[in-house]
């Protein structure tokens, strides 16, 4: 989620011109959506016939078939609900292996279900065609093409943003420059003539530890809005570059009591300042009530759009990996804030997990927000649809059953077992036997559902808005 994003709050009272570009937008993400799906089921598809596997059907989401045709031994089809894809190929679990206990009881009944079900799809004509009979590295090959297809839809869509269209970025050109530091938290009321506290409270002048907030040491060095910073310390930047604020901001915030030598641009002219941050209390991150000590230097950037080199598509790429697995990460704890916001009201938490219903919502308010040009809205959507691909190639590279990265990892322990019986001088033991693992898999995809209903409830009643 961009700058400016917030939850439960809207736009005002939308024009019919507004209402079209909404629907417009929600129509360009969920048929982004549905070519990543379809992309993605492709990349199975493609190795699956690739290395003789029969695959009867391809389908784009599920429920009912809107649309189906059967071109010769696959069924191409539309299903009613978009929220995902499949291709099923003859053959994923294996026959029961030899020696098997026969003893019933309830999970042996269920597995033994599941296998007769699978089992069923195969033909007298299927020899050597069945998922299962096939190499561990084709199986491996199979199951990571889908996953893999999302990484190169990320990466093609994020340089198509970065090199021919533009990103949002925070320039290095000065918004504001403040003329005294108030500590984070300041009281209401407090300015830069009111006497306050070391902790931002009102107090009478003269009394111990109640001062006149000092002068900001941007005001101190020179510094006006309008300026552009061009480099510290000698090492020069790009203004308009994706990392260049960050850049800034690290610096200032890791030099308190130290100073930086800044070189700026003003009315077409550069100059060199020397700036020395000094200490203050400020929020560890948006939203929190912790704080810390850095430097502060007193200055707001103005944001920009504006194209990359495509030098920086890796470090652009690299800090939106690092974003998304830190956001993965992070779902099982925000899932209790996610169920308050949802059923009791309390304010949605911007930085929490959103569903597919939330982003194109979001879509669509951008595409109806009159102060972004076309391309600011066509960037918007392709870096929803990379940020969206790119969160489905490490989701379901998860060594978790039924998902693809499930598989992978069961293909691979075959391995590893075949090679251990090879050194040890005993027979190959064939095939993992996955049908073992279906009552995870059923608890896998239930937890999937109760996940994606809570996000489902949670877009709807108390939405994340663009404000």
């Amino acid at each position: 989620m961009g700058p400016g994003a917030r939850p439960g709050r809207h736009l005002g009272r939308p024009t019919l011109t507004g209402i079209l570009l909404t629907v417009l937008g929600i129509v360009a993400f969920a048929v982004g959506m549905l070519f990543s799906i379809g992309f993605h089921e492709a990349g199975h598809f493609f190795w699956a016939r690739k290395f003789g596997m029969r695959v009867p059907q391809f389908m784009v989401g599920f429920g009912p078939t809107v649309f189906s045709r059967r071109r010769g031994e696959t069924e191409y089809g539309l299903k009613a609900i978009p929220l995902g894809g499949y291709i099923r190929i003859v053959g994923m679990i294996p026959p029961a292996e030899e020696g098997e206990s026969k003893r019933a009881t309830r999970m042996r009944s269920f597995i033994a279900e599941v296998r007769g079900q699978s089992l069923n799809d195969v033909l007298p004509s299927d020899a050597g065609r069945v998922f299962y009979a096939k190499p561990w590295w084709q199986r491996v090959i199979v199951m990571f093409a889908g996953p893999f297809n999302n990484l190169v839809l990320a990466v093609l869509f994020f340089t198509i943003t970065l090199t021919a269209v533009g990103t949002g970025v925070v320039t290095t050109t000065i918004r504001t420059v403040p003329a005294c530091v108030l500590p984070a938290g300041a009281e209401k009321g407090a300015t830069c003539n009111t006497p306050v506290t070391a902790t931002g409270q009102l107090c009478e002048a003269g009394t111990a530890g109640c001062a006149v907030a000092e002068e900001s040491p941007a005001a101190k060095a020179g510094l006006r809005p309008g300026d552009t910073i061009v480099a510290i310390d000698g090492a020069a930047f790009e203004p308009t570059a994706f990392d260049s604020w960050t850049t800034v901001q690290e610096a200032i915030r890791s030099s308190p009591g130290k100073s930086l030598d800044l070189t700026i641009e003003r009315d077409g002219r550069t100059r060199d300042l020397t700036v020395t941050p000094i200490p203050n209390t400020v929020y560890v991150e948006a939203g929190s009530s912790a704080t810390t000590t850095a430097g502060y230097l007193g200055v707001s950037p103005l944001p920009g759009f504006a194209r990359q080199d495509v030098s920086a598509l890796p470090g652009f790429f690299g800090n939106a990996v690092a974003s998304s697995v830190e956001r993965l990460v992070q779902i099982p704890q925000r899932i209790p804030q996610l169920f308050r916001a949802a059923f009791l009201g309390e304010k949605r938490d911007p930085n929490g997990p959103i569903g597919v219903v939330g982003v194109g919502r979001i879509s669509g308010e951008a595409f109806a927000l009159p102060k972004l040009s076309g391309m600011e809205k066509l960037s918007f959507l392709l870096s929803l649809l990379a940020g969206v691909n790119l969160v489905l190639f490490l989701f379901n590279l998860l060594p978790i059953y039924p998902l693809d990265g499930g598989h992978v990892a069961g293909a691979l322990y075959e391995k590893a077992r075949s090679t251990v019986a090879r050194v040890r001088g005993r027979p190959d033991p064939g095939p993992f036997d996955i049908a073992r693992l279906m009552p995870v898999a059923y608890v896998v995809a239930g937890v999937f559902l109760a996940m994606s209903a809570l996000l489902l409830v949670a877009d709807i009643v108390n939405p994340i808005t663009l404000g």
